[in-house]
């Protein structure tokens, strides 16, 4: 597969438009809003009945996102080392893709009191997302020269918040007029939206699907591909402890993570439980964040490239700090609108950033991308475990969000000081030599 075709890269950068509608409307938009909702009318309350356990609701859907994340926590080194040797880099990715397009699908099927079923399908869903990602990140070294690598990545973002609100605003515009469909109750349309998710990630994912080449490994099959699987993970693990740049970027990572991918997925659950607003107030919040964010992914891109990618990244944690704090006080829908903007301008750059920034510092010459993209996965899934098991215990133990929030904050700043401990230059030499200064 040909370096820097703009073909490719436009195919790649396509899947972000395919998946981000999972993103945006199962993970932060209209599920949250549809499970509390119908889970509150089902149990006459916010406590929930699974599997004979009780549960505060919101609580219940934060633990299954961080099992979620911990069952791609420890399948992805195995399927990543698995990909190298066998060089099927995108079967898997197509796997884990219909894995998480039928899920969704599923979702068509929840009416409040299967509460089972929907925190199933969510698992399986957020399965899918997250895993398909371990193979879709690791072509962005293969498609691409590092030079391009900040752009191609904040293009992708920028896509997947485009294809995300252009599909939101369609299920907005159709769940508030329910009588165009002969229905009076929204919520047959709200479940109507899941089924078009999974429809539009699948078809979509083809463009994708059709463009990228697995690139030519040396497949060595005098092992047991299980085996080598946790054979690369560690052997990724090894040399990273040698090169300080990679380690203390990874353990900053690992902190902010927790509270960036927490904060995506509670954010109409805050909105809903903590300030009373109404679903289609919520949902225009959601659209301001991913509109946003569009501005901020090549805003943040542009400031790296004019300072420094540690500049940048640090400037938004600060920010990220700000909002955890902001959030406690937050009582109004105007405040939260705010804190939506906020939220927006600093979650695409970060994503995007961060994704750019490791490529970057990866070891130049590997025919283990799978491997090291799959760690840097490993390493932000094990972060939302943390990160969302924190939120949702936080709620269960004092019976308010707010609280959870403060706890993100810590996470942020804690980021910020690993991150000040690493020295990425704005004109990043990728050769073996950079890699292992010392900090």
């Amino acid at each position: 597969m040909e370096i820097n075709q703009s073909k490719t890269i436009n195919a790649w950068c396509m899947y972000d438009w395919a998946n981000s509608v999972y993103a945006i409307v199962i993970k932060s938009s209209i599920f949250p809003v549809f499970y509390n909702t119908a889970t509150q009318n089902a149990f006459d309350g916010d406590v929930v009945d699974f599997f004979g356990f009780q549960f505060i609701n919101t609580a219940l859907y934060s633990f299954a996102i961080s099992f979620s994340f911990l069952v791609v926590a420890v399948i992805s080194p195995l399927l990543s080392g698995i990909a190298d040797y066998s060089s099927n880099k995108k079967a898997f990715m197509k796997f884990f893709t219909y894995l998480g397009a039928f899920s969704c699908i599923g979702l068509f099927f929840f009416t409040g009191e299967n509460v089972e079923w929907a925190i199933i399908c969510s698992i399986l869903a957020s399965i899918g997302y997250t895993g398909s990602l371990v193979f879709y990140n690791s072509f962005l070294t293969i498609i691409a020269t590092p030079d391009r690598h900040d752009m191609i990545s904040a293009k992708g973002f920028s896509l997947g918040y485009v294809g995300s609100i252009l599909l939101l605003v369609v299920n907005l515009i159709c769940i508030s007029n329910p009588q165009w469909f002969g229905v009076e109750s929204t919520a047959i349309i709200a479940r109507f939206s899941f089924l078009t998710v999974g429809l539009w990630w699948m078809g979509f994912a083809q463009i994708t699907f059709k463009a990228l080449k697995e690139p030519k490994v040396s497949i060595n099959y005098s092992n047991s591909l299980i085996i080598n699987g946790y054979k690369e993970i560690l052997k990724v693990f090894k040399e990273i402890k040698g090169h300080p740049i990679l380690k203390y970027f990874l353990t900053s990572f690992f902190f902010y993570s927790m509270g960036v991918q927490t904060v995506m997925y509670m954010a109409a659950s805050f909105g809903s439980k903590e300030l009373n607003l109404p679903g289609d107030k919520l949902i225009i919040t959601i659209i301001i964040i991913n509109a946003v964010a569009i501005i901020g992914s090549y805003g943040f891109a542009y400031l790296s490239k004019r300072s420094s990618n540690k500049f940048s990244l640090l400037n938004m944690l600060a920010i990220w700090v700000g909002i955890c704090v902001y959030a406690y006080f937050v009582y109004t829908d105007y405040q939260f609108y705010i804190l939506a903007f906020v939220v927006g301008l600093v979650m695409g750059g970060i994503q995007s950033l961060s994704r750019s920034t490791y490529a970057k510092i990866m070891p130049q010459k590997t025919n283990d991308e799978a491997s090291y993209f799959s760690f840097y996965d490993v390493t932000e899934k094990l972060a939302v475990v943390i990160g969302t098991f924190s939120y949702g215990f936080i709620e269960q133990w004092t019976g308010s969000m707010r609280n959870s929030t403060i706890a993100l904050g810590l996470f942020f700043a804690v980021g910020i000081g690993f991150l000040l401990m690493v020295r990425i230059h704005s004109k990043l030499n990728y050769n073996k030599a950079k890699e292992s200064r010392t900090t």
